[in-house]
């Protein structure tokens, strides 16, 4: 078993948890994927990237992970969409997942083990109404199955609402006026025109309700009860509040999910980023100006839970602190070492690993376990600049920043390497270094600016110029 002593956050106790998945070090975590009906933004990007180092962060440290993602490919969205371009909902969703997937693989999240489009879950979906209906959980309407949530004692275990408060009318609840309690929701839709996608059923013909899919999904591969069930914020009510209903009512078994986690909003100007105000950024328009570690960055450097505000100026930051740990590397890389062993760099390079899986460990604290990573690179810069670091601890630094990146994905380790030097450069280099030994500071600079201009930074310490090519 790992030494790792891991706490997570979790939303259902509204606290800090130690973390003991049910079967020793398998874990299975199961995400809120993707409703396809459209290109996915940057908003769904920040719960991707975020589920994905995690889960690397897991397998890293001894984990036997199982990373489940569902894909909501019939929805009352997709056959809106569908019906206002021409074509059949299914080749909508379709070409919308193809984007989906090719926007992950973009974005180097590669750690899920399975994505399960809805519709290939029918059959366990109808079982699952089936259940219910036969528990008394459900009932059913001229459009559909209901499911009643009255009946369940639990309901708000989640959310804090209560049956009461889920009469409020504006959550995303299915609308019918003839359902027992306003907040009751739709388990299967019946057909309402010969449009409309449908599969037969042993109570009419129709297509599922939102909610069921993932409970009939995570049911197929994980049984009753699992470790973990991630997705945003916006999620909690109804859709999570409706999933725990569904599953600890067929199952009699609490809890459905032992650790809710839940990421916070990505926000633009305060507001959050959503396809219904317009103001969303998708991810394919995003790397078009940017690159997929700078995106992975802007969402990592922040606590996983809270809220982030998009802007411009946050990337130029983000630039910033990216080009801190490619410099450092090509540094610990190419710069001269010594053959002595640094004691005292030796003990801070002990001391920031075990700091940042420290930080890592409680509640995947991804702002403090790089800041741990900043404050090392600073101080040992120094060394460097002083040439007093050994070739072993130079390499074992290279790999501990590698095995971070396996995490985060972040380093683009081809900036990392030594650049190809055209020639008429490497005499306007010589001739710098000539004038730098001369004093001759204005020559020096006039010399690095004509570097510049031909695609080339020139860094000075005290023992060499370092020369990086501009991006």
């Amino acid at each position: 078993m790992n030494t790792h002593n891991l706490k997570i956050y979790n939303t259902l106790s509204g606290k800090k948890e130690k973390f003991l998945p049910l079967k020793n070090k398998k874990v299975n975590l199961f995400v809120c994927g993707s409703t396809v009906y459209d290109f996915s933004h940057i908003g769904h990007a920040k719960t991707c990237i975020i589920f994905d180092s995690f889960a690397k962060y897991l397998k890293q440290i001894g984990f036997n992970v199982f990373y489940l993602q569902n894909i909501t490919d019939i929805d009352d969205k997709i056959i809106a969409h569908a019906r206002e371009k021409g074509v059949l909902p299914k080749n909508l969703a379709l070409v919308f997942e193809r984007e989906y997937l090719k926007a992950m693989k973009n974005l180097g999240i590669n750690s899920v083990t399975k994505y399960a489009r809805a519709t290939n879950y029918i059959k366990e979906i109808i079982n699952q109404i089936e259940r219910l209906l036969k528990k008394g959980y459900a009932y059913k309407l001229e459009d559909g199955i209901y499911y009643d949530i009255s009946k369940f004692k639990n309901y708000g275990s989640l959310s804090g609402r209560t049956v009461l408060a889920a009469e409020d009318g504006v959550s995303r609840i299915d609308y019918s006026k003839d359902k027992k309690n306003r907040g009751d929701f739709c388990l299967w839709k019946f057909k309402q025109d010969e449009t409309e996608p449908s599969w037969p059923s042993p109570f009419g013909k129709g297509r599922p309700g939102w909610h069921i899919e993932d409970t009939a999904i995570t049911e197929k591969f994980f049984g009753a009860q699992y470790d973990i069930h991630g997705g945003g914020r916006d999620l909690i009510f109804p859709h999570h509040e409706a999933e725990i209903a569904q599953m600890e009512a067929i199952s009699g078994k609490r809890p459905f999910v032992r650790y809710w986690m839940h990421t916070g909003f990505l926000t633009i100007s305060g507001q959050k980023m959503s396809k219904s105000f317009k103001n969303f950024t998708t991810i394919d328009d995003f790397l078009k100006r940017h690159t997929s570690q700078q995106l992975r960055f802007l969402m990592l450097k922040n606590l996983w839970r809270s809220p982030l505000d998009y802007s411009e100026s946050s990337i130029i930051e983000v630039k910033s602190a990216l080009e801190k740990i490619e410099e450092f590397l090509r540094k610990i890389k190419y710069t001269k070492t010594t053959k002595s062993i640094n004691k005292i760099l030796e003990k801070k390079f002990e001391k920031t690993k075990i700091d940042f899986y420290k930080e890592l460990d409680d509640d995947f604290n991804t702002p403090r376990a790089f800041a741990v990573i900043f404050n090392f690179i600073k101080e040992t810069n120094k060394f460097l600049e002083d040439s007093l670091v050994s070739k072993k601890i130079a390499q074992e630094i290279y790999i501990f920043f590698e095995k971070i990146n396996q995490i985060f994905g972040v380093i683009n380790f081809k900036k990392v390497k030594k650049v190809t030097i055209p020639a008429d450069v490497k005499k306007l280099i010589n001739d710098r270094e000539k004038y730098r030994k001369e004093q001759n500071w204005q020559k020096a600079d006039e010399i690095r600016m004509e570097i510049e201009k031909k695609g080339y930074l020139v860094e000075d310490t005290k023992e060499e110029q370092i020369i990086r090519s501009i991006e």
